[in-house]
This record gives C-alpha cells, sequence and structure tokens, in this order.
C-alpha cells in the first residue's frame, strides 16, 4: 500500500490515472466494425423491378404536341373508348394538357397486396412538364408480364422550366419527369422470397478477407462449424435446430464486423480531371517533373494606306502570330512508401491542374512506382 500511495499520489492520483485512461480511450482510433447487414444480403432477399405505361393529363399547356407524338393520340382515344367515349374516326385531338409517359418502379421483398410504393414517372414524348400533372391509373408490370401493382396520383416534380415566345427557354433540373409517394397500390406478391434450410449470404463485394471475418463472427455468436465460406462473395450459414428463423435473421444481420481493407485503386475521370485514391495507395521511390507547353496565338489586321497621290487602294492584311513556350516544371522526390496525404501534398506543391495529376499517375504507372491500380472510366 505504501508503494501504491507514493506512486498514483492518494486519491488525487486516483483521479488523474482515471482521467488520463478516459483520455487515452477518448483519442485512441476507433474500430471501423460494420454491420453484416450492411456488408452482404441473404440470398433471395430482393427487390423487383416494375415498369408500365399510362397518360398524365391536367397540365398547363406543356404536354405533347400531337402532331409529333401520334402515340399519345391513339392511348387516349383507347382509354375514352373504354370509358364509353366513342371518337368518330378521322378525328385527331389536338391536345396540349396530356403527355404519354413511363413508369417505373421497385416491389420491394415481402411486399404484401395492399401496401404503397413510390413510382417515377418521366415524359417519353416532347412533352415540356409534367407540373401540375396526375397520372391516370395504369398498370404496373413485372418481367413476367405479370401486374403486380396499379399506379395512380398527382406528380411532385423538383423541376421549373418558362419560356418566352420568341423562343428563349430556362429550365432548372428536369421538369419533364417526377415522382408519386406512395402512388402505386401492390396487387401481386412474389412468392418464395427466401428459401428454407441454410441461410446464404453474398457480399456486395467480393472479398476473400472479410467473408472469412464474417465466418468467424458468426462461429463466435452462434457456434463452431456454422458457417462456411464457399468463395470470396457466398457464405453459407446453418441455423440452429430450434431457433426461430426471423429471430436468427435479426441476429445474424447485426454482428459487428471488420471488413477487410479496399484494394489499392486509383480512379481517374478522363472527361472531367477527377482523381480519387484509396488510402491503400503507395508509391515507390521516384523523382517527378511535370511542366506544360503553352502556346498563344495572336490574330491582327495591318492596313496598307497608299500615299494621297500614288492612286493606289487600301488593303487590310492580315497577320498571325504564334508563340510557343514550354513553362518551368520542378520536381518532387516521392520517398518509397509515400502515403496517400503525402502524395497529394507534394502535387498540390507543385500546383498541378487536374489534367496534370491524371498524367502524373499514368507516368508513375507505367514506371512500377505506383503500387494500385489505376483505373480510367
Amino acid at each position: 500500500m505504501g508503494w501504491t500511495t507514493k506512486t498514483i499520489g492518494g486519491p488525487r492520483g486516483w483521479r488523474r490515472l482515471a482521467l488520463a485512461t478516459l483520455a487515452l480511450w477518448a483519442f485512441a482510433p476507433a474500430v471501423q466494425a460494420e454491420r453484416i447487414k450492411d456488408l452482404a444480403q441473404v440470398a433471395g432477399v430482393r427487390g423487383n423491378p416494375l415498369v408500365g405505361y399510362g397518360l398524365v393529363v391536367g397540365l398547363d399547356g406543356s404536354g405533347d404536341r400531337t402532331s409529333q407524338t401520334p402515340f399519345t393520340v391513339q392511348s387516349l382515344k383507347t382509354m375514352l373508348d373504354r370509358l364509353g367515349v366513342s371518337i368518330p374516326p378521322g378525328v385527331n385531338p389536338q391536345l396540349k394538357n396530356v403527355a404519354a409517359v413511363a413508369i417505373h418502379a421497385e416491389l420491394p421483398p415481402y411486399a404484401k397486396p395492399g401496401q404503397a410504393i413510390d413510382v417515377t414517372v418521366s415524359s417519353i414524348g416532347n412533352a415540356v412538364s409534367l407540373r401540375g400533372g396526375s397520372l391516370l391509373m395504369a398498370p404496373l408490370r413485372g418481367a413476367d408480364g405479370q401486374v403486380y401493382a396499379v399506379a395512380q396520383g398527382s406528380l411532385v416534380v423538383s423541376g421549373f422550366g418558362a419560356a418566352g415566345r420568341d423562343g428563349s427557354r430556362i429550365s432548372v433540373n428536369a421538369p419533364n419527369g417526377g415522382r408519386i409517394p406512395n402512388g402505386a397500390i401492390v396487387e401481386r406478391a412474389v412468392a418464395g422470397a427466401a428459401p428454407a434450410g441454410n441461410v446464404t449470404l453474398n457480399l456486395h463485394e467480393a472479398d476473400f478477407t472479410t467473408a472469412a471475418r464474417i465466418v468467424e463472427a458468426i462461429d463466435r455468436a452462434f457456434g463452431a462449424g456454422r458457417a462456411r465460406a464457399v468463395d470470396a462473395v457466398t457464405i453459407e450459414v446453418e441455423p440452429p435446430a430450434d431457433a426461430d428463423r426471423v429471430g436468427f435473421l435479426a441476429r445474424l444481420e447485426a454482428l459487428d464486423v471488420n471488413p477487410g481493407a479496399a484494394p489499392a485503386k486509383v480512379i481517374v475521370n478522363s472527361r472531367t480531371g477527377t482523381v480519387v485514391m484509396g488510402g491503400q495507395v503507395t508509391v515507390l521511390p521516384a523523382a517527378v517533373s511535370h511542366g506544360s507547353l503553352a502556346v498563344s496565338i495572336t490574330e491582327d489586321v495591318q492596313v496598307s494606306q497608299p500615299n494621297p497621290l500614288a492612286g493606289g487602294a487600301t488593303v487590310a492584311a492580315p497577320r498571325s502570330t504564334v508563340e510557343a513556350r514550354q513553362e518551368g516544371g520542378r520536381m518532387f522526390l516521392l520517398e518509397g512508401g509515400t502515403s496517400l496525404e503525402a502524395i497529394v501534398r507534394a502535387v498540390n506543391a507543385v500546383g498541378a491542374a487536374p489534367g496534370d495529376i491524371v498524367a502524373i499517375l499514368e507516368a508513375l504507372k507505367r514506371a512500377g512506382a505506383l503500387r494500385a491500380e489505376l483505373e480510367v472510366i
């Protein structure tokens, strides 16, 4: 006790030690654990895409121009004929408040008849805007051709557009598309979403390390030998014999796993000059010097004016001046094992533009100094 009192300093020493320990815990790096729910999905539990065709009515003169979209008039005639309204042959209504649209939605797993789902509506004709319109009843079909939902309702359009009489036009976002929250009623359920027996997990990204760690986490929680990794994506899990299936899946999805580190990869968008580098990217020792060639062309017109008594004519002679100069480039050194932060700091110190960064990375890859996969999209 005497040694402890002298070292810790009595009760105050214990408090200081406790505060120091809490401070170390607070500044310790957090473990990047993720739930199995975020890393994988249960095989068979997925949504199903639905698609349909319909008419949006009630537009303020911004609908399809029927002379250029005859299918809109044809659809309207068919709908009115089913409702008991007959249009004489050869009569084509000149509509401005109707637009033909494509409708798509996703039928969630385990969706039951009577539930509501969101739908997205997009113009397929030359309608300027769908703002203020309402979708008439339209069936939504699956890949098998069966009707799984029926959509109808008022559209919510985030875009806005305005046009002048002289043809000038301005638009914000896309006013020829919108959504209908809870705009479709499910009419048919998809049977057999999750098979009985063993549970199969499919990883969102193929990774052997993550698959092995998921197997370890499942074995710790439910007993050894419950899980088996088939490959880098598929994991088979044997549920306990007396376990409730829904409760077992809930516990399974909630398990925390430390996924494997992402592969070293550099993504380059050659169209926009965007460069994204992962945290695992490193380079071998290399010296980089980058300079750009600047070319400027100046157009000038020289006028030749004759003397008053010479009898000549004034002549305008164009003159072009082409100048090329090499911008001064600076060389910077990348040491072995350079981290992502050091790479960014070195490139920024040179003042390289996005296009220059792409050229530097491609040259490093060709030289064998870039320890990462370079993917150009």
